[in-house]
């Protein structure tokens, strides 16, 4: 089975431990992930090594649910989660760097194995994610940096 590996960047005029707290907490998800459709906490929060937040999500035409295991947590740095579960096992790290006019860098990485979409190529796979991720992260910039017009 083909690998899928989809890096996305962006630069977001906001505070690194800002944009990092707005990005882990679940409950914005539906925010600013045009394709998740609902999130339910699994366990207690706030966001740690352990937690388990569910999601519905449509891509592809399809509705997929699976369960999130926060694997990593280094605040404003580094996140990690994966899923075993649904048609496309996959593991999200989001990392934060901070831009020298005090902007925030994000990168946002999917990679996985696409199981459950055998009638598309792994290429096709990627596309689709690359795209996904570029208008997820555009809405992400553009509400926190809404917000910091609201604020000002």
């Amino acid at each position: 089975m083909a690998r899928v590996d989809v890096r996305s960047t962006i630069t977001i005029q906001r505070p690194r431990a800002e944009v990092a707290a707005f990005a882990t907490n679940p409950d914005n998800a539906t925010r600013w992930y045009r394709n998740i459709k609902s999130v339910e906490w699994e366990t207690t929060g706030p966001v740690r090594p352990g937690s388990r937040i569910a999601f519905v999500a449509h891509f592809l035409g399809r509705r997929l649910a699976y369960t999130y295991e926060v694997r990593e947590l280094e605040p404003a740095r580094r996140f990690v989660m994966s899923t075993t579960q649904g048609p496309f096992p996959m593991e999200t790290t989001y990392t934060w760097e901070d831009t020298a006019d005090g902007g925030t860098r994000m990168v946002l990485r999917n990679h996985g194995e696409p199981s459950g979409f055998s009638s598309l190529s792994a290429p096709l796979m990627s596309a689709a994610m690359r795209r996904a991720n570029h208008k997820d992260l555009l809405a992400l910039k553009s509400l926190l940096e809404a917000e910091d017009a609201q604020d000002g």
